[in-house]
């Protein structure tokens, strides 16, 4: 950003020159690959790694700056994962290959990425990441070079995705279908191209050791992230993706009779906003019941940059769903969330705590916005509900923290929930001097005045504990005074 930029936003948006200010001054880059301490890990004293590491800036600038930021190896390997299934994605979407040609390439591709010495060049000229291909070879080369735990998960999950990915496209060339007819051919899709990325993540998380052995099998929850992401991109380039006849919205939702739209196309006209702003509200409904099982997820990583890498696009993804959802401009343009609002939510995920409350303040921004009058209006609030319920149930609010003057956890008076659990306390107090009652009574014989009194001393001055110390003490002073009379004694 320019002075000029900054002195717009200082006198047009005060608060976010503020915190784009504080994110450049204080969110500390934690990484730096180039650095000649860092070679060893990230691969940047050889000129493949570097072209390597040019690609990813390239084809992602918003994954390229917190995958740099991975502790250890672990930064290079999901930067050689993410190039992979760039180049994968990139043969898939490139409409100017011919079916009979894309097949076998794509059926392949987890072979021809470790064949040396392999590029493709035949990608239309207009392809964005066509440059890519046509280097793959320094891909492979680096890919080799990976120690095998790692090279096993790339290629495993390239395996299982080309499948995906090269049935869906023969389906559309073959068929002369441009659209997913069905929500679980949605899903599928979705799989294909996110879900398995989320679980290949997950397998090189627990490979590097830096995350749990069985993080690797929590499938379910690993293709739920990845598919919250993908499900959110693809509600906001709805535009984009219609311009270039890339019909993604699944026909079982938008083309309901409730709704009356035969294309997706007809959406973006203005005399059809309000039923097209339902048809939005029921994508990003759909995407919404993915939330919970990232919270899930987020809650099971224990390194803090691999917390970092997966927390700060699920908050993206929050983020960019309640920037969409019943916003007319979505349909006319492509939408992103104001920088600052980015700035403030990297700064702010740092803990599932705080994540879980970005999830929660964005689900009461799409619940104040919802209408009575849309079809979805209470399955919304449902999925909001649910949202609040894993908050409550995983970081009750009545919790106060420890703040940074040294306040200890404390309690919401105001909260009914606070009396409950005073109420508990007090009945296990009890419970433990009764039992304690009941010990003494039967170890020597007393009565039950006699043991609520020895009870009611031992909660009093710990006299023998202050003994015992001053003991050990007095103990210690001994020793000290006897070794130094005795080297006194020896010595001239």
């Amino acid at each position: 950003m320019g002075a000029l930029t900054w002195a717009t936003l200082l006198l047009t948006h005060p608060l976010e020159f503020r915190t784009l200010l504080q994110y450049w001054l204080y969110h500390d880059k934690k990484r730096d690959i180039t650095a000649k301490q860092e070679h060893e890990t990230s691969g940047w004293d050889r000129e493949t790694m570097r072209r390597c590491w040019y690609f990813l800036d390239m084809t992602s600038r918003s994954f390229s700056a917190v995958i740099k930021e991975l502790d250890g190896d672990l930064a290079r390997v999901i930067c050689l994962f993410y190039l992979v299934l760039r180049g994968l994605d990139t043969i898939e979407d490139d409409m100017t290959i011919p079916d009979e040609k894309k097949q076998p390439i794509l059926r392949e591709f987890h072979k021809l990425t470790v064949k040396p010495g392999w590029t493709f060049t035949e990608c239309g000229p207009d392809e964005k990441d066509r440059q890519l291909l046509v280097e793959y070879d320094k891909v492979i080369q680096e890919v080799n070079l990976l120690p095998q735990q790692y090279r096993d998960v790339i290629l495993s999950i390239t395996e299982k995705m080309e499948t995906g990915m090269a049935d869906f496209a023969h389906k559309a060339a073959t068929t002369s279908s441009i659209y997913l007819e069905t929500v679980d051919d949605y899903n599928l899709y979705c799989h294909y191209v996110a879900g398995l990325v989320g679980e290949g993540l997950s397998g090189l998380f627990s490979a590097s050791t830096k995350e749990a052995d069985w993080l690797a099998d929590q499938l379910e929850l690993s293709n739920s992230m990845g598919i919250l992401l993908q499900k959110t991109n693809i509600i906001r380039d709805y535009r984009e993706d219609v311009e270039e006849r890339r019909f993604f919205w699944p026909r079982e939702i938008w083309g309901k009779k409730e709704y009356g739209f035969a294309e997706m196309a007809e959406m973006y006209r203005p005399e059809n906003k309000e039923k097209a702003q339902w048809v939005q509200s029921e994508m990003v409904l759909d995407a919404m019941r993915h939330l919970t099982d990232a919270l899930d997820y987020l809650k099971l990583l224990k390194n803090q940059s691999v917390f970092t890498f997966c927390a700060i696009p699920a908050t993206m993804a929050i983020a960019t769903l309640e920037l969409c959802f019943m916003n007319p401009e979505m349909f006319q343009r492509n939408i992103k969330i104001r920088k600052a609002e980015a700035a403030s939510l990297i700064m702010r995920s740092t803990n599932p705590r705080e994540v879980s409350e970005i999830f929660r303040s964005y689900c009461r921004k799409i619940h104040s916005r919802a209408s009575t009058a849309d079809p979805n209006f209470l399955r919304i609030s449902v999925a909001c509900g649910k949202v609040e319920q894993w908050c409550e149930l995983h970081y009750p609010s009545f919790v106060r923290l420890p703040s940074s003057t040294g306040q200890a956890v404390s309690f919401d008076p105001e909260d009914a929930r606070t009396k409950i659990l005073e109420n508990e306390q007090k009945i296990d107090s009890e419970l433990r001097k009764r039992k304690r009652i009941e010990e003494i009574r039967e170890k020597y014989g007393k009565t039950n005045e006699e043991a609520a009194a020895a009870i009611k001393d031992e909660g009093g001055f710990p006299y023998e504990v202050l003994l015992l110390a001053g003991g050990a003490i007095l103990l210690i002073i001994g020793l000290v005074v006897g070794i130094v009379w005795w080297v006194m004694r020896i010595s001239d």
